[in-house]
């Protein structure tokens, strides 16, 4: 059902701020940086072997990651991982009664296709599940 780690999330007051570390002294390549409005974040992956490290910083004060950072500081935000068919990978964790975010997926950086499972089902760890873009 899962085929690889797609990308690791970790939430951050400022993308800018935040590559200083991440690019500057560890020497993480960004791969790429984009507005996803619809989720209410900015994001820059950066490579790390074949996976990700997404740092995700909030648009504004009233979206999802900007009330994680609020609670818990900057850190840890999700794991995901990748999977050929989203919709199909979603029917099968329905019918095993996963407690889901998404029952249908949106689009996420790079024009993936994206759900979340909750937290509750998954050991207290968010968990994404990603079927990226055909053109990646």
């Amino acid at each position: 059902m899962l085929e690889s780690l797609d990308h690791t999330a970790v939430a951050v007051p400022s993308i800018d701020e935040s590559l200083r570390f991440y690019r500057d002294v560890l020497g993480l390549v960004v791969a790429h940086r984009e507005t996803v409005r619809d989720q209410g974040v900015e994001a820059a992956l950066l490579d790390i072997g074949d996976s990700h490290l997404e740092l995700i910083a909030p648009l504004g004060p009233d979206t999802g990651v900007a009330r994680f950072l609020a609670q818990r500081g900057p850190g840890l935000h999700h794991v995901a991982y990748r999977v050929r068919d989203i919709e199909a990978v979603l029917a099968s964790l329905s019918a095993a009664g996963v407690r889901l975010i998404d029952e249908r997926p949106r689009t996420g950086i790079r024009g993936s296709r994206v759900a979340f499972l909750h937290p509750s089902a998954t050991g207290g760890v968010l968990t994404e599940i990603v079927e990226p873009a055909h053109h990646q």
